[in-house]
């Protein structure tokens, strides 16, 4: 799993300053294994209204050390550091292409970009416009094409190993799609608008005290320990185009929001799945392990907030309480799983946020 920590590059405060604390480690960390915690910290430029504003650059990032000084002193170490001139290629492939290997190898994977309001997160993820320049494409876009490359690359490389005969084509692939929103901690299916949750739903939700029937979806565990999420659509997909129109379409059924600090706030936990099945041929499946399945979740997270900072009021406060309760959830569970204990607790269930992502970011192996 990755973190990528989202810092404006002005004086933090506050969130802000919570947001560094968080995701901060002691000293650098080995990146040898993709199967763990790994945290990136991404600081972007000021914004205009920010220079305006005569706004400083306090956090300092170093980028060859991997290293951020907060203030004067103050220095924290992180898997990786990127600074404001920091490009998405480059957070792309030193953050993301481990777990793309991983998950063609059947483990389940998990990236979300983390930090207050207007940091930048839903720039990096690419989960917003994407009529965008080609330097400036996000993770989601660029996960979608390394994918669907790393699938052409086996089908075109098989039938030079197996010698062009009956056995060439060893492998089949099948990608699915699956994008929901999690706001006010009910959820909603972006792929499909008409599952939104109905007053009657929710009353008859609380009666029952189900977890989560959300207009009709629920987070549910099967019996293989696998995370499900009943009632959602998933979309079976043959290229990297069609991927890319759900992608988009779900996008533009988002929540979002005015706040002081960002005109469109993501009011909303997005998490964009693809689920790649493989099926392999030949002495693979013989063995056992002709067939393997996994899942890359992509969530581009609501920013966390101080309602003193965003003026948020009414509707708006509702929805920042619920918003920083999932991602103190969120914290809670990282922080349970670093810890080295034989028995310990993971609290998974204090969120649909935490237990939706339960077998990526506790691992399914």
């Amino acid at each position: 799993m990755t973190v990528l920590a989202q810092s404006p590059a002005r004086e933090p405060r506050g969130a802000d300053q919570a947001a560094l604390h968080s995701c901060a480690s002691p000293a650098p960390s080995s990146c040898g294994s993709v199967h763990r915690v790994k945290v990136a910290l991404r600081t972007r430029p000021l914004l205009p209204q920010e220079k305006i504003q005569k706004a400083r650059e306090c956090v300092r990032p170093d980028s060859t050390k991997d290293l951020v000084t907060f203030g004067r002193d103050r220095l924290f170490a992180f898997d990786r550091v990127y600074d404001q001139g920091s490009r998405q290629e480059d957070v792309f492939r030193e953050c993301t292409g481990e777990l793309v290997d991983a998950v063609f190898e059947g483990y389940n994977a998990c990236v979300f970009a983390y930090g207050q309001t207007s940091s930048g997160k839903t720039f990096t993820m690419g989960s917003g416009s994407h009529l965008v320049s080609e330097d400036d494409v996000g993770l989601i876009p660029r996960v979608i094409n390394e994918i669907f490359e790393r699938c052409e690359t086996v089908r075109r490389e098989e039938p030079l190993e197996a010698g062009g005969g009956e056995e060439a084509t060893q492998t089949t692939f099948r990608i699915r799609c699956q994008f929901l929103e999690i706001h006010n901690e009910e959820v909603k299916d972006l792929l499909d608008p008409s599952s939104a949750p109905t007053t009657s739903s929710r009353s008859a939700a609380s009666k029952n005290g189900s977890q989560g029937p959300s207009g009709g979806i629920a987070i549910r565990e099967n019996g293989s320990g696998q995370i499900v999420v009943a009632g959602a659509k998933e979309e079976e997909v043959g290229t990297r185009e069609d991927l890319m129109r759900l992608l988009e379409m779900g996008s533009a059924s988002r929540t979002t929001g005015d706040t002081r600090m960002n005109a469109h706030s993501s009011r909303s936990h997005a998490i964009f799945t693809i689920f790649l099945d493989q099926d392999r041929g030949g002495p693979q499946r013989d063995a056992g392990e002709g067939r393997l399945s996994a899942k890359f979740h992509l969530v581009d997270l609501a920013g966390s907030e101080r309602q003193k900072k965003t003026g948020a009021t009414g509707k708006r406060f509702k929805e920042s309480v619920t918003i920083n309760r999932g991602l103190l959830a969120l914290g809670n569970v990282i922080s349970a799983l670093s810890k080295k204990e034989a028995h310990k607790h993971v609290p998974y269930r204090e969120s649909k946020l935490t237990r939706m992502l339960q077998d990526s970011i506790g691992g399914n192996s």
